[in-house]
């Protein structure tokens, strides 16, 4: 490619908005501690070791959409993770926190197999009000370093590979009555995981935007 048709290319990449977007991300993927690392298959999704088929496509989502998260709060500082946009608004760590908080009661709703709410008392302790979010989380949910949050992340992600590492194809394809109380199998309810991550980095990304 010349120098003039990369010019181009990055022009029309700029006003289509997908560099803005993040959608253009380096190989990056979550290192042991917390912070970012290159990984050169982070964007082949397929098989991974130690997952059957259809779990390692999943898992290869969740990888990289993970990654695009810690991408988008690299480097933040407290303060950072504490802003508010106004007092409606949820900081960018009470939403990190509120990503385990949904993964983790995922894992007690597919992998033990009970009704959505049906928690242990030391669960909700822990993470009802970053799932619930609100002004109690604006209250509560503050004052801590951005490693508190990925190693909350990290705790939580750690433990639905080892789960998943236990499921086949066959589990992840299983339904109960869930969205809309309609047949919703275990891809379904773990693909939203990915999704609802998804649509807090939009978010996180808007933040980030607005405190200059």
């Amino acid at each position: 490619m010349s120098l003039k048709q990369q010019h181009n290319r990055r022009n029309f990449l700029k006003s289509t908005g997908l560099l803005g977007a993040g959608l253009l991300v380096p190989n990056i993927n979550l290192a042991s501690n917390g912070t970012i690392a290159m990984n050169d298959g982070i964007h082949q999704f397929g098989k991974r070791e130690g997952f059957t088929d259809q779990i390692s496509i999943l898992v290869s989502m969740m990888d990289w959409m993970r990654a695009t998260v810690l991408r988008s709060v690299d480097g933040l500082s407290q303060k950072e993770l504490d802003f508010l946009l106004d007092e409606e608004s949820n900081s960018i760590g009470a939403m990190l926190l509120h990503l385990g908080a949904t993964e983790r009661f995922y894992q007690i709703h597919t992998f033990d197999g009970r009704a959505w709410g049906d928690f242990d008392k030391k669960d909700t302790d822990q993470w009802e009000v970053a799932s619930r979010l609100g002004q109690k989380g604006r209250e509560i949910i503050k004052g801590n370093p951005l490693s508190y949050y990925t190693d909350n992340l990290e705790k939580v992600r750690e433990r639905t590979k080892k789960l998943l590492k236990e499921r086949d194809d066959s589990w992840l394809m299983e339904s109960t009555m869930f969205f809309g109380n309609e047949p919703t199998n275990n891809y379904c309810k773990w693909f939203h995981v990915v999704e609802h991550e998804s649509n807090h980095n939009g978010q996180i990304k808007y933040i980030k935007g607005r405190m200059a």
